[in-house]
């Protein structure tokens, strides 16, 4: 038995684990040798690579239980510039004697158990160098679990405390473990990093991992040796990567790879000299950011002397800035800033009194003052503002700029909240908004970086708004709320609230911009508390007492709080009964916008709205342009973790024809984050008043007394709330709001006031010349820091690794502008005198933009920099030298400039990579290698096999008709060369054209050397070489050109300049030319006279080839044969008849119909109609049938007759019906497309060619209207260049216009010729024809409308007989995307085949909004049904052929003009049936002889009134009453003839009656009754004639009406609204509520509104309760009982029954609840046998 437990008890001790934790004894120093080291570049060999290695000995050494001592001894720094792994390190010792000084003293570091406690460091050790300890300290952080070899845990280390796994490997046979860590560094709880500018940039927190666009690991292997006495760590190995990969591809990554190596070399007794100076904690293991932001990614500067430095930078960059090298003032513009960044406030304050009277480095100091960002930069800046040393202009730019680039701190902070207070700032309204703004974007900032805002610094902002409030400043208001929503805080959700009246009462009277604007300070507080957010914006958007344009606010800030499916649906459920449709359309085009994206962070969003808008789609989905909408517009690609989108936020008015709101934002998506980058927001109000007469004293009238007197007796009503004209903007960049503006008259006139000391228009134009005529001299420069990001973690050897892009743009000019205007202008000046002037100008203009951007990925620290950089370079360089004459009164222009004298580089591209290597004690030994070698000799197998004689290749650009005037037939080959060194990486390429009449040529140039011969992934393409850039070339011709002029003549003398121009011999001057030669000389120079000739041959020759039979199918944009253009070019030919020409009286016919097989028989009927051409189908006269020669893909053949047609329609698709022009329309037959492959063009096809082929020159009957030459004029030769001529013929019915451009160089054909013209009242046609006399190309067009499918229509056809072969290789890329963009809208599509040069599009109107659309192409056949339209068209299904147009109107210039008409708003009468202007239908019998209010002005000007009433004698006749200003107009039938009273006296109908007051107004008969238009009042017309009443106002009374009509809002779930703002139930209570009381006694109306209370016993909430109408019900006068009634629905109110509320009390029972809904009687006729009246 004892043996047993022995036996156990040894079985126990031999497995328990060993101690691992590295120990250190107290009598022992410990040696180590030491190498860390970290290199940056792509993976791969052969490509550069830099980095650095530190070498030392290390010495260890217990002090005490946790104290341990670490000197570091002999280290050594090296740098590596190079190709790995072939270079060598190159020793820094410069560097490594700075290092060496540093780890001169000892460090002590607490440590136990294998952790690594708090670091003590001497006083003056810089951090970096502590941070260094940090990392070889790093190495000796262990966590060991006896009792587990396998586990995780969160560890703490250099980089925080991440996620860690651990995995232990015992030799016990040894005494030896091995200890591997393995760490995820994109897994971590505390993760040490240190970024700036990413305040604005939202991670998502929701994204996976595993799709980071950069990943780190770091794995840790440690060899141990345990004994009695404890472990000995042996030897530490550990290595880091960081991936960082732009476009989320595998293959396409840079990387970071760290390497330390610590292994034991000896343990000695002699212990380590204790330190000589005090340590000091410098705290945990983690990492200790410290000087890393001071230093920006540029170049290394020694800081010796910082404002001397600053001195000779800036004279260096105010040099660079005059000789114009732009990229080496870039350069020195971000040293100045990073100066800037050192020095102190009085160096600051020297150098301003220095630099500050000289105007070029004054732009430049402001500038890098608002770049640096540093507290005593923003200091010294408000300080000038408050000194008033910066105008008002340099304040206003200065300032946004400031505020975005300083780093927010505490003392940043106090100085930004100064700037509120400054004097200065308060007194100029654009520097407070900005100063506010700006405020609470460093609040957000601020607070971003910290768990808890403090609240004094929201105090300022709370405090403007408790003041604004108490003020009533509506601007205040808005100020406060925009600053609020930048600082984003939920602290401030409470003083939010208050302006909204979902949660304040007070807020009730408050505008609704207000109430918009504090819905929209939500949306940055939502980032942080997205729960409370939506909870207070769901409220908001289910108020429906709030204006719609704040709750569609609020739908927009809801959704931005991405709420989920619950939320969604619950919205849905509600907006099904949603009383305003603007919202239920804006929230439902807002679901269906965001149901379509693929942004990561929405998915669930998305998914919740598509279940939305399939709740919703039955109702709301084919709502109007009246509605509000959302536009959506983008992509992201899930592949490289990219995307953005573009957003328009519409929202309408009730009282606006068109958008009030209008939002656009657009946001960007990378690397799951998220970023607004820019949004701007327009919204207006009340505009119309601007467009109207403004002097017309409504309020003075009878008429507005009347209607003040008239809402009295209408329970509740009120007139609308006074609104002045104002445009209000706001502008957002990144989130933040900069800038916002309110104009209105007053901020007009004060702004012109302010500018030109007087508020009216016409001295401010007269100040705006005589400022011109001064002329304009000097040089300027603009430069801005566009953007420095940068984001920095540790790395395992303790330097840190940036990812750092900093940007600045540069913008100069140098002008030197004379302009001299004569006469000189009078003191009584007149803006009209500028017309009567001619203007001398005389220009030299040099503008100049650069933009500039580093990227950087590696070390940068005070001390080196070593890593990957990225520059890039934009640059755009022109001059612009002419001296121009305008002579307005003779309408001509000649601009004189010389030729090209000098290379230009007009625009360039650059971007390059290198490897870089600096370090502070060797700056001018900077080490930069470029990505990939030079110089390698290309291998035998990488030479490509060249001919001994080789012909240039033609350049892509090189085309045969390009006119021989410009480049005298030549044009230069590209110049391609590839050098295939390294897989072929080198590429060069350069396009030139030469222009040798101007003298100059143009070339673009591209070069690439990259590395994606590697790995063919973005990265690599854009790492390396790039460079395109366009030049602008002198070429040297046989005669010097001295100028380049272009002249413009407009008018009647456009003819003799022509002349003039083109005439080869000098012209006397008392030579005089009859009309008739000048004609003639302007065929022979236009070259008319060949374009002629050609056309008649082209004309004889089509006679010929329409005989043909024979028919080939081509390709589509295949090249056709060389004949003139026809119909007959076509793939299946659709023969068409000549046109009659003048002589003879019948028409031929040929009809031809073809198989879907090549030589299928054909027929043709001789037409009987006469003057039409017929359908291309075959068609008999004598038979009633329809039939298809051809079968579709099912096989079935198309055939009915003419009694069948009206059922077959509906079933056959859309693309197999005829389009049948208006004027060729034959009533009696129907023709359907019956042939899927013959051809789609009809007789009158051919119509286009035979309109073009018989060009009749304009210049024969009319002048020309302009003439432009443009000229080279050399000194011993003739001018060279060409000339532009438009003529036009403006008839009624036949608009036609030409254009020529020909050369006026002698023996040169080339041409181009443009006609347009009106066919007729039904057709137009367009062609362009361009080449040798206009003939080697050809496009023509042909608009016609006509009728589809019984359907008024509208085709347009586009025929490209021969076109130039870039035009084909475009074109057959834009074919390419058609089926699939067509897929992606939702058309319908067909493979067939048709005319192989020719496109059809016919677009057939169902109904007034919707149509349906065919789009023919060669091979092709997009359509679709019922699509729907932006506006109304005046038109309707089944419209006869009979009721169109007539030949003499004019179909397209009266298009537009019938939209706009049939926008306006139209109420109607008839008989029992109303329709509002809202298109609401509805019946309602009116009583007999009541007034009902059927419109009126209920705006607060009052303008107008129309009533009506049923006459008792006949149930269809009525009268109206029109009250206009001091008019009162009664319309009535008396003896069935139309009666006209004014003002109470007779007035006949036969003559109009005009008013004389203010506003006018006219009278007058039309057909069967009378027309009243008084278009100052807003009613365009009123139309009466006994029986109907049609009422049609202006677009600007939207929203302003009221009355039986409707308010003409779009709101029709609302029409049927009462005076008091109540919906009636139903129409019957609708139309009552407006009748007018009477005097019961003098009236023939003896109706009106009572409350009425249930007489019956009501049980309600279980109780007895007495109930009570919230509205009136019309009733009998007293005296007069009922004897008609009508049942209504009525709301009622329900007290106690034992209440002592009765009807006769002063209860207000229209302002009290609804209980419950009940129907009574409403009397609509009484008898009053029993009325007393005084006698």
């Amino acid at each position: 038995m004892k043996g047993l437990i022995l036996a156990l008890v040894l079985t126990l001790v031999g497995g328990q684990k060993q101690d691992l934790e590295p120990v250190f004894h107290t009598s022992k120093t410990y040696l180590y040798g030491y190498e860390g080291f970290i290199l940056h570049g792509l993976p791969g060999r052969g490509l550069a690579t830099a980095g650095v290695r530190l070498t030392c000995k290390l010495e260890i050494s217990r002090v005490s239980r946790s104290d341990h001592l670490l000197q570091i001894r002999s280290p050594k720094l090296e740098e590596y510039n190079g190709f790995w792994p072939t270079d060598p390190f190159a020793p820094s010792s410069r560097l490594t004697e700075t290092f060496a000084a540093c780890f001169s003293q000892a460090f002590k570091f607490e440590y136990a158990e294998g952790r690594v406690g708090s670091i003590f460091a001497p006083e003056d050790c810089p951090i970096l160098c502590t941070n260094l300890v940090r990392g070889i300290l790093n190495l000796l952080q262990i966590t060991i679990k006896k009792s587990q070899n396998v586990y995780e845990l969160q560890e703490a280390g250099i980089e925080g405390i991440c996620q860690t796994r651990y995995i232990i490997q015992d030799d016990s046979k040894n005494s030896r473990a091995t200890i591997s860590k393995s760490k995820d560094l994109t897994d971590c709880q505390e993760k040490a990093v240190k970024n700036m500018g990413m305040a604005y940039i939202r991670p998502c927190p929701t994204c996976p991992l595993k799709v980071r666009n950069i990943k780190g690991m770091v794995m840790f292997t440690y060899k141990m040796k345990y004994g009695d006495s404890g472990a000995l760590m042996t030897s530490a190995v550990s290595e880091q990567v960081y991936q960082i990969s732009p476009f989320n591809e595998p293959n396409g990554a840079a990387a970071m790879e760290a390497r330390q190596e610590l292994s034991l070399v000896n343990i000695k007794r002699t212990p380590i000299s204790a330190p000589k100076t005090q340590l000091q904690n410098q705290g945990s293991l983690r990492y200790h950011f410290s000087g890393e932001l001071l230093q920006m990614p540029i170049p290394l500067i020694r800081i010796k002397n910082p404002d001397l430095q600053l001195t000779e930078t800036l004279r260096q960059l105010a040099q660079n800035n005059e000789e114009g090298a732009t990229k080496e003032a870039s350069d020195k513009f971000l040293q100045v800033v990073q100066l800037f960044r050192i020095v102190t406030l009085d160096q600051i304050e020297s150098l301003w009194v220095q630099f500050a009277n000289d105007l070029p480095y004054r732009h430049w100091f402001l500038s890098a003052i608002c770049a640096a960002g540093a507290a005593d930069t923003f200091r010294f800046l408000k300080q000038k503002i408050h000194d008033e040393k910066l105008n008002i202009w340099e304040a206003a730019v200065t300032l946004p700029l400031a505020f975005h680039f300083v780093t927010p701190n505490k003392q940043t902070l106090d100085v930004a909240s100064s700037f509120l207070t400054c004097p200065q700032i308060q007194k100029a309204p654009m520097h407070r908004i900005i100063a506010y703004l700006g405020y609470g974007s460093m609040v957000n900032k601020y607070c971003a970086q910290i768990s808890l805002c403090p609240n004094e610094l929201l105090q300022p902002l709370h405090d403007l708004a408790t003041e604004a409030t108490s003020k009533g400043d509506a601007k205040d208001m808005a100020l406060a709320l925009k600053a609020i929503g930048n600082a984003g805080e939920p602290a401030s959700i409470k003083r939010i609230l208050k302006f909204l009246p979902t949660f304040s009462l007070a807020a009730a009277s408050l505008p609704n911009r207000i109430h918009a604007d504090a819905v929209l300070a939500l949306r940055k507080i939502a980032r942080k508390d997205p729960a409370k957010v939506r909870e207070i914006s769901l409220q908001v958007f289910m108020d429906n007492t709030l204006a719609p344009n704040v709750r569609m606010v609020a739908c927009v800030v809801l959704f931005e709080t991405k709420p989920a499916l619950p939320t969604v649906t619950a919205m849905a459920s509600s907006l099904l009964a949603e009383p305003s449709l603007q919202v239920a359309s804006f929230t439902y085009s807002h679901m269906k916008a965001l149901a379509v994206g693929r942004i990561p962070q929405l998915y669930n969003l998305s998914a919740a709205c598509n279940i939305a808008i399939k709740i919703l789609s039955p109702r709301l989905d084919r709502l109007s342009y009246r509605y509000s909408k959302v536009i959506h517009v983008g992509d992201y690609s899930s592949e490289y973790q990219a995307g953005a989108i573009w957003r328009v936020y519409l929202m309408n008015s009730p009282s606006t024809m068109f958008p009030s709101d209008i939002i656009t934002k657009v946001r960007g998506y990378y690397a799951n984050t998220a970023m607004d980058i820019i949004e701007v927001a327009l919204r207006s109000q009340s505009l119309t008043k601007l467009i109207r007469k403004q002097n017309i004293p409504f309020a003075e009238y009878d008429t507005y007394k009347t209607l003040k007197e008239l809402g009295k007796t209408l329970l509740g009503w009120k007139e609308l709330p006074p609104e002045d004209p104002l445009v209000s903007a706001y502008v957002k960049v990144l989130g933040q709001e900069i800038a916002f503006a309110d104009i209105d008259k007053d901020a007009i006139q004060q702004t012109m006031t302010s500018l030109t000391g007087s508020s009216s228009w016409q001295p401010v134009v007269k100040k705006v010349v005589e400022e011109v005529q001064r002329g304009i001299s000097g040089r300027w420069a603009l430069p801005v820091m566009v953007a420095e990001l940068r984001d920095i973690v540790p790395t395992v050897v303790g330097v840190p690794l940036e990812l750092s892009l900093c940007s600045t743009v540069l913008a100069q000019a140098a002008a030197n502008v004379d302009i001299q205007i004569s006469p000189p202008l009078s003191d009584n000046f007149r803006p009209s005198q500028l017309l009567e002037t001619n203007m001398d100008i005389h220009a030299d203009i040099k503008p100049k933009a650069h933009f500039h951007m580093i990227a950087m990925m590696g070390i940068n620290t005070q001390y080196f920099q070593s890593g990957l950089e990225f520059h890039a370079d934009f640059s755009a360089n022109t001059t612009m030298k002419f001296d121009a004459r305008i002579n307005m009164k003779e309408k001509n222009m000649k601009i004189e400039t010389p030729p090209c004298r000098q290379e230009v580089e007009l625009a360039a591209v650059r971007s390059e990579v290198f490897a870089i290597s600096r370090n502070m004690e060797e700056v001018d030994s900077e080490k930069k290698s470029q990505l990939l070698p030079k110089g390698e000799v290309p291998s035998i197998s990488d030479q490509p096999f060249q001919p001994s004689e080789r012909s240039p290749r033609p350049g892509s650009w090189k085309q045969s008709n390009i006119p021989s005037v410009i480049s005298k037939a030549y044009q230069q080959g590209s110049e391609e060369a590839r050098h295939h060194s390294v897989g072929g990486r080198f590429y060069t390429r350069i396009f030139c054209r030469k222009f040798e009449s101007l003298g100059c040529s143009a070339c673009l140039s591209l070069k690439s050397r990259n590395s994606a011969f590697l790995r063919n992934t973005y990265l690599h393409k854009l790492l390396g070489e790039l460079e395109a850039k366009i030049v602008l070339k002198p070429v040297h011709t046989d005669a010097d050109i001295d100028k380049i002029q272009l002249e413009i003549q407009a008018g009647p003398k456009a003819a003799s300049k022509i002349i003039d121009v083109a005439s080869s011999e000098p012209k006397e001057e008392d030579e005089t030319s009859p009309h008739e030669d000048i004609q003639v000389k302007l065929k022979k120079i236009l070259g008319i006279e060949n374009v002629l000739k050609v056309a008649n041959k082209t004309r004889h020759r089509k006679k010929r080839i329409h005989r043909k039979d024979k028919t080939v199918v081509t390709d589509l944009w295949a090249e056709p044969s060389a004949t003139p253009l026809s119909s007959s070019s076509s793939s299946s030919t659709a023969s068409s008849a000549d046109g009659k020409e003048p002589g003879n009286e019948h028409k031929k016919h040929e009809i031809r119909q073809s198989g879907k097989k090549r030589g299928s028989s054909s027929k043709s009927s001789s037409g009987s109609s006469g003057g039409r051409r017929s359908s291309s189908s075959s068609v008999s006269s004598a038979s009633s049938k329809i039939c298809s020669s051809s079968e579709d893909h099912s096989g079935d053949r198309n055939c009915s007759g003419h009694s069948e047609y009206s059922n077959q329609q509906t079933d056959l698709p859309v693309y197999q019906f005829w389009f049948k022009p208006a004027d060729e329309q034959d009533p009696g037959r129907e023709v359907l497309n019956s042939s899927i492959s013959s051809s789609s063009s009809s007789a009158s096809d051919g119509g286009i060619s035979r309109a073009i082929s018989q060009p009749q020159f304009l210049g024969d009957s009319k002048p020309p209207i302009l003439a432009a030459v443009l000229r080279a004029i050399h000194r011993n030769e003739q001018p060279t260049g060409l000339q532009f001529v438009l003529y036009t013929d403006t008839q009624p019915m036949r608009l036609r216009i030409q254009m020529f451009v020909s050369s006026i160089t002698g023996p040169s054909r080339w041409k181009l010729c443009a006609d347009a013209s009106v066919i007729n009242s039904h057709k137009a046609t367009g062609s362009l024809k361009w080449g040798k006399d206009c003939q080697d190309y050809q496009i023509a067009t042909q608009i016609a409308t006509g009728q589809f499918a019984a359907y008024p229509a509208m085709q347009m056809k586009l025929e490209w007989p021969k076109v130039p072969s870039i035009v084909r290789t475009t074109a057959r890329w834009f074919y390419s995307f058609l089926p699939g963009a067509a897929y992606v809208l939702g058309y319908s599509q067909r493979q067939q085949r048709g005319p192989s040069h020719q496109a059809t599009l016919v677009m057939a109107l169902t109904s007034p909004r919707t149509c349906n659309v065919v789009l023919k192409l060669p091979e092709l056949t997009i359509y679709d049904r019922a699509i729907r339209l932006p506006v109304p068209f005046p038109s309707s299904p089944g419209t006869a052929i009979s009721t169109l147009p007539s030949p003499d109107r004019n179909v397209f210039s009266e298009a537009t003009l019938s939209i706009i008409e049939n926008l306006k708003a139209r109420c109607s009468v008839f008989q029992n049936m109303i329709t509002t202007f809202n298109g609401v239908e509805f019946n309602y019998s009116m009583p007999a002889n009541c007034y009902h209010v059927l419109v009126q002005d209920c705006s607060p000007e009052l303008k107008f009134l129309v009533m009506m009433k049923r006459l008792e004698e006949s149930a269809d006749l009525t009268a109206i009453n029109v009250r206009l200003a001091s008019h009162e107009v009664d319309m009535y039938v008396s003896n069935g003839l139309i009666q006209l009273k004014i003002n109470g006296v007779q007035a006949p109908t036969g003559v109009p009656y005009t008013s004389n007051s203010d506003a006018s107004m006219l009278i007058s008969s039309e057909k069967e009754g009378l027309s009243l238009k008084a278009l100052d009042y807003g009613i365009d017309k009123l139309y009466y004639d006994g029986h109907r009443l049609e009422i049609q106002v202006a677009f600007w009374m939207a929203g302003k009406t009221c009355g039986i009509c409707g308010k003409y809002d779009a709101e029709k779930e609302r029409e049927y609204q009462m005076p008091s703002g109540y919906l009636a139930k139903d129409a019957v209570s609708f139309g009552q509520s407006w009748i007018i009381s009477e005097d019961p006694c003098a009236g023939a109306c003896k109706l009106q509104r009572k409350f009425v209370k249930i007489e019956k016993p009501v049980a309600f909430e279980k109780k007895a309760a007495k109930c009570f109408s919230v509205e009136p019900v019309l009733h009998c006068i007293e005296g007069c009982s009922a004897t008609s009634t009508v049942p209504v629905s009525v709301g009622f109110h329900c007290v106690p029954a034992d209440s002592t509320v009765n009807l006769e009390g002063q209860i207000r029972l229209d302002q009290k609840s609804e209980d419950m809904v009940s129907t009574v009687s409403a009397h609509t006729a009484c008898s009053c046998q029993h009325q007393s009246c005084p006698a």
